[in-house]
Formats: C-alpha cells, structure tokens, sequence
C-alpha cells in the first residue's frame, strides 16, 4: 500500500490541515479506513487519533483508493468539530446504540385471568331482507351506473340543433346559394 499527498490545504480557521491523497494498492484488496489513517498519520508526522478520513472510495476495477483527511491540531477540537457518524466510522466514537436500544425491564407478573363465563347461544339473526325493484323501474343500462359510478355524464334533453344532426338537411340560406 502506498499513499501519496495530492493536496495539502490548511485551515487555521478550524484548526486542521485538509489532505487529498491517494492510495495504490495493486497486489491486495482496497485497504481499510484504519489502515490508511495509520500510514497517513506516519506520512504527515501527527497521532493517529488526530487524523481523521472524511470519505474513501476506489473506483470498480481499479486498485487505487481517493480520500480526503482532516489532520486536526489537537485530539478534542477533532472530537467537537467533526461530524458524529464519520468519528463512529474512524473508530474515534462508538455508535449511539444505548439511546437507541429500548430498556429491558423485568418482566412484570402475568395478571391473574379467570375463566370466561359461558354465555348463552345467541338466537340467530334474521336474514337482510332482500330489495324488491318495482317492475315500473327500469334497470341501469351501463355495468357500472348502479353501482354509484356512473361514466357517462347525465343525458341532456334534446334541442332542435341535435334533431337537424339526425340527417335531416338544414335548409340553406339565400347567401350560400340557396333559392
């Protein structure tokens, strides 16, 4: 595994130096996150509990690794400036499971129950009386109208312009060559 330095950027303002590097691992698998914060922390000359990887990532099908790291000043403004999940991902935190899990308590006694009283059969229910239609009634003509949904719009009464439609000619006017 070997690591070179592609950028050194520092911030005073957050008290840290930003690291673009690039790791070449040709014979092995892409490295750990804790592997290259050890090798980086050599390169740089700073505890390894300083540096702290940002994001890593290897192209598919290539055996070399970019990542940006932070090296911070001192151990605790890397603790209070860094995000939490990146130092649960460096190792520099554990994971807030506690405050997630839900407590175990003991199990409290089970109540006490007693038997359920035999209740009397129910008489049976009459059956729904079925809604006779009046033969005067004409059923729906559509599948679908009976049932509250109709997909038709509501039928119009007829005008005098739908009965000329129905093949009877209009008679043309004197400007349109009529007699």
């Amino acid at each position: 595994m070997e690591i070179k330095i592609l950028e050194d950027r520092p911030n005073p303002l957050l008290k840290r130096h930003e690291y673009r590097f690039q790791v070449d691992h040709a014979t092995a698998a892409t490295p750990s996150r804790d592997a290259v914060r050890s090798e980086l922390s050599k390169l740089v000359h700073a505890p390894k509990d300083r540096v702290i990887i940002e994001r890593m990532g290897a192209r598919y099908g290539t055996a070399v690794t970019q990542g940006d790291a932070m090296v911070y000043d001192t151990s605790d403004v890397a603790r209070s400036t860094t995000r939490e999940h990146i130092l649960v991902r460096n190792g520099l935190k554990e994971k807030a499971a506690a405050a997630t899990a839900p407590k175990t308590e003991a199990p409290a006694e089970p109540a006490k129950v007693e038997a359920p009283t035999p209740e009397p059969p129910a008489a049976p229910a009459a059956p729904p009386e079925a809604k006779a239609e009046p033969k005067g009634e004409a059923k729906p003509a559509h599948k679908g109208e009976g049932k509250g949904e109709s997909h038709k719009p509501e039928h119009k009464p007829k005008t005098p312009k739908a009965d000329k439609d129905k093949g009877e000619k209009p008679e043309k006017s004197p400007a349109e060559g009529g007699s």
